[in-house]
């Protein structure tokens, strides 16, 4: 079989920056485009958290789709790299690359690499097939996929006596956090992220529920992937 490639990365830049990069790239041309002019603070977005694949058959081709969380562009050739030595070169130009970027923009998805590779069949599809073949295996994978919501998040150590330690875990529990760490030693140290805007409450609520029997220390404030909440 004959084997063809598409691929778009959609990325999101840094956040210290007062314009936001939406870079696409693909083997049949590369382009820049500046939208949405931000503050300069971190914002919350969706990506994918781990990499998936995807596999489909169409009028026997095989389209095998790859998707994964990149921040930069070198992180995405590191994380699907082995692929990126193939061209899309023979496919119709605009059924494969833009059909992808397509998807993800309608997602909402940033940081996210994703790459469509096709092992020719041997039955034409036309340039609508294409489009729809490209476009329908990467959304399919997408949709399978671990997506969540990179937001800011505030750390906060937690440490107990080991007197102490399963209410603290009870605590945690009921709360919408992600523990991140825990280290023992002659005290347990609880490390735990939280979304910023909620980092105040979550405190005032933990030292109530206490009652004064564990110490608290915020940390580093940065972008952590919660999952995203089922209504």
């Amino acid at each position: 079989m004959q084997e063809q490639k598409a691929w778009f990365l959609l990325l999101r830049v840094i956040y210290n920056k007062y314009k936001i990069n939406i870079i696409s790239k693909s083997h049949e041309k590369s382009s820049e485009i500046f939208v949405n002019k931000g503050s300069g603070a971190m914002k919350s977005y969706l990506s994918v958290y781990s990499a998936t694949t995807y596999e489909k058959v169409i009028e026997r081709s095989r389209f095998i789709a790859n998707c994964a969380h990149a921040e930069s562009e070198e992180e995405a050739a590191d994380k699907v790299g082995n692929l990126m030595r193939f061209s899309d070169d023979g496919e119709p130009q605009g059924t494969a690359g833009m059909p992808i970027l397509d998807v993800l923009k309608n997602k909402k998805l940033f940081e996210t690499a994703v790459v469509v590779t096709r092992y020719f069949g041997g039955i034409k599809l036309g340039a609508g097939g294409l489009v729809r073949a490209y476009s329908g295996t990467a959304a399919e994978a997408l949709d399978s996929a671990d997506i969540r919501e990179y937001t800011p998040c505030r750390e906060v150590f937690f440490t107990v006596g080991y007197e102490n330690f399963d209410a603290l875990k009870k605590y945690l529990s009921q709360s919408d956090c992600a523990v991140k760490d825990t280290q023992y030693s002659d005290k347990v140290r609880v490390l735990t992220a939280v979304k910023a805007a909620d980092a105040e409450n979550f405190v005032s609520a933990a030292r109530d529920f206490m009652a004064g029997r564990a110490e608290t220390e915020e940390g580093e404030e940065y972008l952590f992937p919660f999952p995203l909440s089922r209504e």
